[in-house]
C-alpha cells in the first residue's frame, strides 16, 4: 500500500470510529456496534504504526519519538504543504 492509499484508508478507519462512537453515546448496549467499533480501533492502530513506521509520525504527541535518536516531526514537507496532504480528486465516494 503506498502512502496515499494508507492515508485514505486511515481517514476511512477514523471517520468510522468516530460515527460509531457517536452512535454508541445514544446506543451503549448494541454489543455489534462495540465490536465494530473495537475491530475499527485496532484496523487503525495497526495501520497507523504501518504508516509511522515507514513514512515517520503523524501527530507530534505520539510516542513515535521516544523510540528513536532523531525529533522526526520537523522533517518536511509540513502538514499545511501542499505535497504533504493527498489528493482526493477523481475518487468517488463510499
Amino acid at each position: 500500500m503506498i502512502q496515499n492509499d494508507m492515508l485514505t484508508k486511515l481517514m476511512e478507519l477514523d471517520f468510522i470510529s468516530l460515527d460509531l462512537g457517536l452512535f454508541l453515546n445514544t446506543h451503549p448496549d448494541n454489543t455489534e456496534a462495540i465490536d465494530t467499533y473495537n475491530q475499527v480501533i485496532t484496523a487503525a492502530d495497526t495501520l497507523r504504526l504501518k504508516f509511522e513506521e515507514a513514512y515517520g509520525p503523524l501527530c507530534s504527541f505520539r510516542s513515535f519519538a521516544a523510540d528513536t535518536k532523531q525529533w522526526a516531526w520537523i522533517n518536511n514537507p509540513w502538514p499545511w504543504q501542499k505535497e504533504a496532504n493527498i489528493s482526493l480528486a477523481g475518487k468517488e465516494c463510499l
